[in-house]
């Protein structure tokens, strides 16, 4: 399951971005951010070199043999000055830094259109992780890639869910910290009689959460009965589909006496699971409307 959940709102690109970011998010939460830009980028270091380089030789090269003396001196002084600027380029976390600094500045940028899943408690990853196994097994099913759902809606309605589950979920574990945090000082029996209601209200913010992730799962039951049906019945009809082989090697063997009804109850079954694959498919997309807003 994803380690961050985007807002499906956010472009695809920088959601991606998010979404593969989760190791600098966790050094974010641990009071981590760049250091200031220097002055000059790797780039820049590379490109004065090289025209220092060629001015310098350039230099040598116009004094001859004239002024030995001072292209000595050029040589005495050029030759450090050119292999500072080198070694200061090749400092080797240079490329991952300009990277971890693009990504802290996408990650602030896009503050509050995320959730990082380790910033959730026990029992809100728990949901999360029920919601998300849901969706997925509505997304991944064949029903639902033949169009026999509502993939169009699938498509949008379910990552929103996901994500309004996420957000709530994520709101639902900071406050219950901060609200364990103060009470798990000690309170006085006024502070207590104003507590006791706030938590109840978490109780039931995390209920109607619950209720959300039961109408998934129900939707995912629903296409799950779906898809099995859905197979069986293509199965039948693959079977169906060879009946005048199983026909010609029954009359070459004589064997009719058996095989007859057994043919006859393989078209009744196919009848059967197509008529179950349609209420099933009905039954799904009732579920469906349930997660509508």
């Amino acid at each position: 399951m994803a380690d961050v959940v985007v807002d499906p709102e956010v472009p695809p690109d920088d959601a991606q971005l998010l979404r593969e970011s989760r190791q600098v998010l966790i050094k974010m939460r641990q009071g981590w951010a760049p250091e200031p830009k220097r002055a000059m980028s790797s780039t820049h270091y590379r490109m004065l070199a090289m025209v220092l380089s060629v001015l310098f030789f350039g230099v040598l090269a116009s004094i001859g043999w004239v002024g030995r003396g001072l292209g000595f001196m050029f040589v005495l002084l050029g030759i450090p000055m050119m292999i500072a600027l080198f070694v200061r380029n090749d400092r080797p976390g240079d490329e991952e830094e300009e990277h971890e600094r693009e990504v802290y500045e996408q990650l602030r940028w896009y503050e509050g259109r995320y959730v990082l899943v380790d910033d959730l408690d026990e029992s809100s990853a728990q949901l999360l992780s029920r919601a998300q196994r849901a969706i997925a097994a509505v997304t991944e099913s064949r029903v639902n890639a033949e169009g026999l759902l509502d993939d169009v809606r699938n498509a949008v309605m379910l990552p929103a869910q996901e994500w309004e589950i996420a957000r709530l979920l994520a709101k639902l574990s900071a406050l219950r910290a901060k609200h364990r945090e103060t009470v798990s000082k000690g309170v006085t029996p006024e502070v207590e009689a104003v507590a006791e209601p706030l938590a109840r209200a978490l109780d039931s913010s995390e209920e109607a959460v619950l209720a959300r992730v039961e109408a998934l799962e129900r939707y995912a039951a629903n296409v799950a009965d779906a898809e099995r049906a859905y197979l069986a019945h293509h199965q039948i009809e693959e079977l169906r589909g060879r009946v005048h082989q199983y026909e010609e090697l029954v009359a070459e063997t004589g064997a009719d006496g058996f095989a007859v009804p057994e043919l006859e109850r393989l078209a009744q079954d196919a009848d059967r699971l197509e008529q179950a694959l349609r209420r099933s498919v009905r039954s799904a997309h009732e579920a469906f409307r349930s997660l509508d807003p």
